[in-house]
């Protein structure tokens, strides 16, 4: 019997943690702006600008749009420049040791659209793992598996807004955020990185959603 009560308590402690990091993902996405607004989002206008180090500022630009376009350009002496993005078949980036850009053969593009939006049908598995702080708010720790591929999210447990992401090789501080017509988006942007130099923060000033782009502005 005591067995059977311990293999029982398992099994409903696994439901009851998938069935929550599924409520907490559902939350996020209904209190940021609801599944429909997000999948009527075609295009987005991020701009603002990007600090590296201490001093080091620039004007930015991200370009995307659905399914997987991108296009990323900085200002430096008054000279906008692209570093990086994929134009439907191939993708690029800013080699800085040659100063020049070129093209990646094995550039894989992300999705439009988060994780969190079909999640269960991209093949993800969520599973909750408590709360934990993040400086001083406390968040629903979750975990999205696909694969061996593993991303931690955290939301608010009040507001249920995504304040950090760790990824591989990265973590993402999300703050300051704004409404943008139907949807709630991050106004700030912090990024720290294992690769050298790969640490900065961004400042948007200005969002910009379904426009509609002239047909050459994802071209390189």
């Amino acid at each position: 019997m005591k067995k059977l009560l311990l293999v029982f308590g398992l099994i409903f402690s696994h439901l009851t943690f998938a069935q929550t990091a599924k409520e907490i993902i559902d939350k996020n996405i209904e209190l940021s702006g609801g599944l429909t607004n997000w999948k009527l989002l075609n295009s987005v206008l991020l701009q603002g600008k990007v600090v590296l180090g201490i001093k080091d500022e620039y004007p930015i630009k991200i370009y995307q749009q659905r399914p997987n376009l991108t296009k990323t350009l900085i200002t430096t002496g008054g000279k906008e420049t692209a570093i990086e993005g994929f134009d439907g078949t191939k993708g690029y980036a800013m080699n800085y040791a040659a100063n020049k850009l070129q093209e990646y053969p094995e550039y894989v593009p992300e999705s439009f659209d988060n994780d969190f939006i079909d999640w269960e049908n991209k093949g993800f598995d969520a599973k909750y793992l408590g709360k934990e702080k993040v400086g001083d708010i406390y968040c629903h720790k979750v975990e999205l598996t696909k694969n061996v591929n593993k991303n931690m999210y955290y939301f608010d447990t009040k507001t249920y807004m995504l304040l950090k992401e760790v990824k591989k090789d990265e973590t993402l501080i999300y703050s300051d955020y704004k409404k943008v017509g139907n949807i709630i988006m991050p106004f700030r942007i912090e990024s720290s990185s294992t690769k050298k130099d790969g640490d900065y923060v961004m400042l948007l000033n200005k969002v910009e959603i379904n426009k509609v782009f002239p047909a050459n502005i994802f071209k390189f």
